[in-house]
């Protein structure tokens, strides 16, 4: 049986994710355009009918841009949101059509289970998701400002984690974006460095060494790139001690392309 995931856009510019088993697909952000969004299903031979579930994890544009346009040419797709994201974004969906929950609640859509879990972000209730089918798990952690205790311990058995690659630290002390939005990024409320992803890392290798596949996932335009996030992390994991011999797969979603397809 097959679960797979698949990244349509995936940083500040934009967010939507794929997440499909052989049933069920669902959405996870409709930060692109409407158009973006259907040329990715396509793209993953997705039919729009499979389209059961969009589920928010904040209300910021980047991750609500075109959904209301999605929920009209997804019928069967309900919205998922919890109650705070709900007051943000219940103009855009006909009431019978939202699915609203509990941060840290499973629910279930067609034959996927799904857990909220919070994440530190300037948003009413950011979450992140993880995904269950078949004994596999693939997790969504993204616009966090750091890694909670309850957000680890929702990732750690992740078989393909989504984890955010923001930005590298000393490139963001010296860009051009004004000095509150640096603080703002780098804050407990922003978003993931290189450096705190290799941090989050390193501590999923050394608490188990499990076979895993992690995409770097919400890079930066300005402040970071695929090739110096994944050499930043390489290089701290193999200070650390930790990556001679890992089983830990290492890929970097780029920021405006349709991923490959992933299979857990």
């Amino acid at each position: 049986m097959s679960f797979e995931f698949c990244s349509f856009s995936s940083g500040s510019s934009g967010n939507s994710y794929l997440v499909r088993s052989e049933r069920t697909a669902l959405l996870v952000d409709a930060g692109i355009s409407g158009k973006k969004i259907f040329e990715g299903l396509e793209a993953t031979g997705t039919d729009r009918d499979m389209v059961r579930g969009i589920l928010i994890t904040h209300e910021h544009s980047d991750h609500i841009r075109s959904l209301r346009i999605v929920t009209k040419k997804t019928p069967a797709a309900l919205v998922c949101s919890n109650f705070a994201t709900l007051k943000y974004i219940e103009d855009m969906v006909p009431e019978e059509r939202r699915l609203t929950f509990d941060s840290g609640e499973d629910f279930e859509i067609g034959d996927i289970k799904i857990r909220s879990f919070r994440t530190s972000h300037d948003a009413a209730e950011p979450v992140g998701y993880s995904f269950f089918n078949g004994g596999r798990q693939i997790s969504i952690l993204t616009d966090t400002g750091y890694v909670s205790e309850e957000a680890f311990a929702e990732i750690k058995n992740a078989d393909l984690l989504a984890l955010e690659a923001n930005h590298d630290v000393n490139v963001l002390q010296v860009c051009r974006y004004p000095y509150y939005v640096k603080r703002r990024i780098a804050g407990d409320k922003g978003h993931l460095s290189n450096e705190a992803a290799a941090e989050c890392i390193c501590r999923l290798i050394e608490e188990d060494d499990r076979e895993r596949h992690i995409l770097l996932s919400h890079l930066s335009k300005e402040n970071n790139s695929p090739e110096m996030a994944e050499i930043t992390i390489k290089n701290i994991l193999e200070d650390a001690g930790v990556a001679g011999g890992s089983k830990v797969r290492l890929d970097v979603i780029t920021r405006d392309c349709v991923s490959p397809v992933f299979e857990v």
